[in-house]
């Protein structure tokens, strides 16, 4: 009786995932493994601050990447999990998947809901949808922009904006210290770097509310803009939480040191969607460097439930932080395994060029 695999979500940590299970079961015979994503391509999600700053993207057609795996790609997207039934139901053709083993690895999205306006007045880099909108919509105006949480999404974005307008003012907005988790060295050269390409960085600002035109601030003060960019926070589908998933208070997957979730077993989960820890305990943050070593690990995990096997407990650790400041210039931050930094930093030119070389060497693993 072949047993099927149903794998949601082909990000960094899905994709790795689906074709890490298709190696490791090729010769066991009687796994069919599904991989179902919204979207007919693959996006570089590191690289969204690019497009929203107008320079194009690889195009990556799934297809491609899962040529000669066996893993079949259904494009659809997932609206709704019958636990009980083991079924996925589905926005399109074939509308609903039956499931033996499920990998949910849905990712996450731009977290709006947190203020008052800001689902109404303000775009995002969450998707490729999102980037290519906010093209669209500052390839149209000239006034200022206004870029709402320094997170590394907000950091990145905000440079890559200013690279690709100059003259145009850019205004970075946190509510607390730049860059707490670097190093006193890194987060000199964050705000040098950001000075240089004009960033009004306002550190210590909390938003009350985004409007029409721009934003309304905790102490009373407006920051007018024409456009506002959110990357104050990411947030999950409700998928997991609706169709009886134990999760967090977040609505992340809570699951064991395998990653197989605490009250469903036939369910694995990687990538933002999953509560899993790194050393110490400490929450795994969200990013492409721990989806990918997330999918890969459930690929083993999932071989190894369907093999009669035990997995080694997860291992989640760190080496470093890239960001990304302009095309030309980055900072890399070395870290702990469990994610604290070093002092040891790699800035400028050769910075951007580690971090060109690991986004690429990404996607040639992903392709092999």
């Amino acid at each position: 009786m072949t047993h099927h695999l149903v794998v949601l979500g082909a990000g960094y940590a899905g994709l790795v995932a689906a074709k890490g299970a298709a190696r490791r079961l090729r010769r066991h015979g009687g796994v069919r493994i599904t991989l179902v994503n919204a979207s007919s391509r693959f996006v570089e999600r590191v690289r969204l601050h690019q497009l929203a700053a107008g320079r194009p993207l690889r195009d990556l057609p799934l297809h491609t990447l899962l040529a000669g795996t066996g893993i079949e790609l259904v494009v659809a997207r997932a609206t709704a999990i019958d636990a009980a039934a083991r079924t996925v139901r589905l926005d399109t053709a074939p509308y609903a998947l039956t499931y033996d083993t499920l990998v949910y690895a849905l990712g996450s999205t731009a977290d709006t809901t947190t203020v008052p306006g800001a689902a109404e007045h303000t775009s995002a880099v969450a998707t490729h949808q999102d980037a290519a909108r906010l093209r669209a919509r500052t390839a149209d105006t000239w006034g200022p922009l206004a870029v709402a949480g320094a997170g590394l999404t907000g950091i990145e974005t905000a440079a890559e904006l200013a690279e690709a307008h100059p003259g145009r003012t850019v205004h970075l907005v946190t509510q607390g210290q730049l860059g707490p988790g670097l190093s006193e060295r890194g987060r000199r050269y964050l705000r040098t770097a950001l000075g240089r390409r004009g960033v009004d960085l306002r550190e210590h600002t909390r938003v009350r509310e985004v409007a029409a035109h721009g934003l309304v601030l905790a102490d009373g003060g407006e920051l007018p803009a024409d456009t506002v960019v959110w990357t104050a926070g990411f947030r999950v589908p409700g998928l997991a939480r609706a169709a009886g998933f134990a999760v967090d208070d977040r609505g992340l997957v809570a699951v064991d040191p395998t990653l197989r979730s605490l009250s469903h077993p036939e369910v694995f989960a990687a990538g933002d969607a999953v509560a899993a820890y790194g050393p110490g305990g400490v929450a795994s943050r969200m990013s492409c460097q721990t989806g990918l070593p997330m999918g890969a690990y459930v690929a083993r995990s999932v071989a190894a439930s369907l093999t009669g096997r035990t997995p080694d407990p997860l291992r989640l650790r760190y080496v470093w932080q890239n960001i990304s400041l302009g095309r030309h210039d980055g900072l890399t931050q070395f870290t702990r395994p469990d994610d604290s930094p070093v002092g040891a930093v790699l800035t400028g030119r050769a910075s951007a060029r580690f971090k060109e070389a690991v986004t690429r060497g990404t996607v040639l693993a992903l392709r092999r």
